[in-house]
C-alpha cells in the first residue's frame, strides 16, 4: 500500500482556547486531567470560565481550590455536578455541597479513573475489589443534600456484589464525557502527545473519555520529530490542540529537602513531635529489602525517614511515580513533579512516570507489598473508618479504598487518641467505612495490634511510655495480649 509522504500540518490545530471550547453548551459533561494542580488545563478552564458555560458536570480527580483550577469554575456556580475522588482542598466546593446547592459522587481515585479508562475504551461495567464493606457499595451516601438540612435529596444507590476466586466485587459502571480537557507537555502537528513527569497522572485516561479530546501544550513540534516510541497519547483520541504561552503552575504544597524530614526534623519536637516520631520509627521497623511500599498522606510518609540505610525499597505514589526520592533542594524543585500529597518531590535513578490507571493497575493487582495508612477510627475486628466526617468534614477517599482493596499488607498509623480523649480504637466504627475487616496492623504512639486469620485482635508491642493497663484504658476494642510483648 502507498502511504503519501510528506509533512502533515493537522486541523486541529486551534488558534486559542477560547476558540477550542466555543462549541460547549450549558449542560454538558467534561472530564479534566490533572491531578490536584499538577498537570491541570489550567487555560481551557479558564476559557470556560470566560465563556460563562454552566450547568456542568465535570469529572475530575481533584475540585482544585478556591481561586485555581476547577475552583474558579465552582467559585462561579458554573458546576451542577462534581464527580471527584478528592475535594478536600476546596473549602467554597465543601460548602455548596453540605449547603445542598450542588450534587457529588464520590468516587474511590482508582476506581474514577478505571471508569474513564473502561469509558473510552467501549467497556460499559466492570468488578473491582474497590469499594466493598464501605458506602460505596452499601449505597445512601447523600450526592445531594436538601437545602438547610443534612437529609438527602439525592442518595447512592447499592452496588451489585459477587464472589470471584473467594474474594468480594463490586460492580461499577463507566464513564464518558462531552468533552475532555487535558494538559500536555509536546504535542505534534498530527496530535500525538507527550506528558511531563507525574503530569500524566489523570490526563492520559481523561482523554479517551471524551467524544471530543482537547489538549493544551507548550509546545507544538512538526509531525515526525517525536520518536513513536516516546508518545503517550496517539493522535486518534485528540481532536483540538493549542499551544498556550502561559502557565502558572502554581504548588500546593512546595516542601524543601530542609523542611522534608530527616530523624532529627522539626517535625518531631514537641509533645505531639514525639509522638508521630514513636509512630513512624516503629512502623519502618516492617519495612523489609526489597519490598514495593505505598505511604499515605500524613503521618505514614514520615516512616521514610527511619527505614535501615542497608536496605533498598521502592516507594510508589499513586498519582504515577515508581521510584520516589527524596524532597528537592529549593533549586530543583518541579511543578510536574509531586506526590499524592501534593508535595514537591524528586526521584531515585530507575524511577518511572506513568498514567494513574496504572498506577492503580499496580495497587488492585496486588503488586504492592504495604500500603502505610492514616485512621481516624478502627475496629476490633480491623474495619477502618478515615476518609469522612458526615455533615462536618468532607474530603474525600482518595486512593485509601484502592490501596486497602489491594495493598498485600494494610497498616494503619494513628494517635492512639483523638484531641479531647475520645476514642479512635472501638468495638465498631462510627463513622463511615473505607472497609471492613481489612487492616493488618495498628501503629499508634502507645501500642501496635495485629489481627489474626479469624481477625482476632491481638496486642503485639507497648511503647515504653505506656502500659498495657493504660493501654486498656484508652481502647474500647477488646483485644488479647501476645504471649510475648515487644516494646519500642
Amino acid at each position: 500500500m502507498a502511504v503519501k509522504q510528506g509533512r502533515f500540518f493537522s486541523s486541529k490545530i486551534v488558534s486559542s482556547c477560547d476558540e477550542a471550547v466555543k462549541e460547549i453548551k450549558d449542560g454538558a459533561t467534561i472530564a479534566v486531567g490533572g491531578f490536584g494542580l499538577c498537570g491541570l488545563p489550567e487555560n481551557l478552564i479558564k476559557a470556560i470560565e470566560h465563556a460563562g458555560i454552566k450547568d456542568l458536570s465535570c469529572i475530575s480527580n481533584n475540585a482544585g481550590i478556591d481561586g485555581f483550577g476547577l475552583g474558579k469554575l465552582l467559585r462561579t456556580k458554573q458546576v451542577k455536578k462534581m464527580f471527584s475522588s478528592y475535594v478536600g482542598e476546596n473549602k467554597n466546593f465543601e460548602e455548596q455541597y453540605l449547603n445542598g446547592s450542588i450534587e457529588l459522587e464520590l468516587i474511590p481515585q482508582g476506581t474514577l479513573v478505571e471508569k474513564l479508562r473502561a469509558g473510552g475504551a467501549g467497556i460499559p461495567a466492570f468488578f473491582t475489589p474497590t469499594g466493598v464493606g464501605s458506602d460505596v457499595a452499601n449505597g445512601g451516601f447523600p450526592i445531594k443534600f436538601k437545602p438547610g438540612t443534612s437529609e438527602a435529596l439525592i442518595a447512592s444507590e447499592p452496588k451489585e456484589e459477587r464472589i470471584y476466586n473467594g474474594k468480594r466485587y463490586i460492580l461499577e459502571e463507566s464513564l464518558t464525557a462531552d468533552y475532555s480537557l487535558v494538559k500536555g507537555w509536546k504535542a505534534d502537528e498530527a496530535g500525538n502527545v507527550i506528558f511531563r513527569k507525574s503530569a500524566q497522572n489523570f490526563n492520559n485516561d481523561v482523554a479517551r473519555a471524551g467524544k471530543i479530546c482537547i489538549v493544551e501544550v507548550e509546545e507544538i513540534v512538526p509531525t515526525g520529530s517525536i520518536d513513536p516510541d516516546c508518545i503517550h497519547l496517539p493522535h486518534i483520541f485528540v481532536q483540538k490542540l493549542i499551544k498556550c504561552d502561559h502557565y502558572e503552575k502554581p504548588l500546593e504544597v512546595r516542601t524543601v529537602a530542609n523542611e522534608g524530614g530527616g530523624r532529627n526534623s522539626d517535625i518531631f519536637k514537641g509533645p505531639a513531635g514525639e509522638k508521630r516520631k514513636r509512630i513512624a520509627e516503629r512502623a519502618a521497623k516492617n519495612i523489609k529489602d526489597g519490598m514495593y511500599i505505598n505511604l499515605g498522606i500524613g503521618i505514614p510518609t514520615l516512616a521514610a525517614n527511619f527505614i535501615d540505610p542497608k536496605i533498598t525499597v521502592t516507594f510508589q505514589s499513586e498519582n504515577g511515580i515508581l521510584g520516589l526520592g527524596e524532597f528537592p533542594k529549593e533549586e530543583d524543585v518541579d511543578p510536574d513533579l509531586i506526590n499524592a500529597g501534593k508535595q514537591s518531590v524528586t526521584v531515585v535513578p530507575g524511577a518511572s512516570y506513568f498514567s494513574s490507571g496504572d498506577s492503580f493497575a499496580m495497587i488492585r493487582g496486588g503488586h504492592v507489598d504495604i500500603t502505610f495508612l492514616g485512621g481516624m477510627q478502627i475496629s476490633q475486628e480491623g474495619d477502618l473508618a478515615n476518609w469522612i466526617i458526615p455533615g462536618k468534614m468532607i474530603k474525600g477517599m482518595g486512593g485509601a479504598m484502592d490501596l486497602v482493596g489491594g495493598a498485600r499488607e494494610v497498616v494503619i498509623m494513628m494517635e492512639h487518641v483523638a484531641k479531647g480523649n475520645s476514642l479512635k480504637v472501638l468495638k465498631q466504627c462510627t463513622l463511615p467505612l473505607t472497609r471492613d475487616r481489612v487492616v493488618s496492623e495498628l501503629i499508634t504512639d502507645m501500642a501496635v495490634f495485629r489481627w489474626d486469620e479469624n481477625r482476632k485482635m491481638i496486642l503485639t508491642d507497648v511503647a515504653s511510655v505506656s502500659s498495657v493497663e493504660e493501654i486498656r484504658r484508652f481502647t474500647e476494642a477488646e483485644f488479647e495480649v501476645a504471649d510475648e510483648l515487644g516494646s519500642y
